[in-house]
């Protein structure tokens, strides 16, 4: 059909990005608040970190038979976890906004808890570990239904570590069916 065309207004475009250079790349075709969007990546920063921190806890407290496999699951774990948090924060300032590592709010602000199991426990730790990877995935799911289409490369950041963090939760069921 002729009438849908797709035709873009190049010189429209270039006089918008020179009138607007310091918003880097926030352009006036993006589609979210960028305060809301930075508010709900630093608690992402904040998940991402807890989870690195319970995992490194629990790599270092594993005991028992299989403490080996297990630890360096949880260790592979706590790195990815980390990247997690770093790729979320690159993503805020390249939003305009500032990364929020503040340790006092850390806990607060994660969508999953900092547990420590009484006992050194491995399947535990591995249950721990599990239900907050469903926690993270459920939750990622729902920001990256909320960015839609208005803003591609957050939601995409976010499918990116959706996928891996799937992919977590998929090891620690097969740890636990051992």
């Amino acid at each position: 059909m002729a009438g849908d065309d797709f035709v873009i207004d190049v010189s429209r475009i270039r006089d918008e990005a020179r009138q607007k250079m310091a918003d880097g790349a926030v352009t006036s075709t993006y589609g979210l608040d960028t305060g809301k969007v930075i508010a709900v990546l630093n608690d992402v920063v904040a998940t991402e970190v807890v989870c690195w921190l319970r995992y490194t806890r629990h790599a270092i407290s594993a005991t028992g038979i299989d403490r080996a496999q297990v630890a360096a699951e949880f260790t592979e774990h706590a790195a990815e976890e980390m990247q997690h948090a770093l790729r979320a924060a690159e993503r805020i300032a390249q939003l305009g906004g500032e990364p929020d590592f503040d340790p006092a709010t850390l806990a607060q602000r994660a969508h999953t808890d900092y547990t420590t199991p009484d006992e050194k426990d491995l399947k535990a730790m591995l249950e721990h570990n599990l239900l907050a990877e469903r926690i993270v995935i459920s939750t990622y799911q729902e920001i990256a239904r909320w960015l839609g289409d208005h803003d591609p490369t957050t939601r995409r950041l976010i499918e990116s570590i959706l996928e891996e963090e799937e992919e977590h939760a998929d090891d620690l069921t097969d740890l636990l069916a051992v």
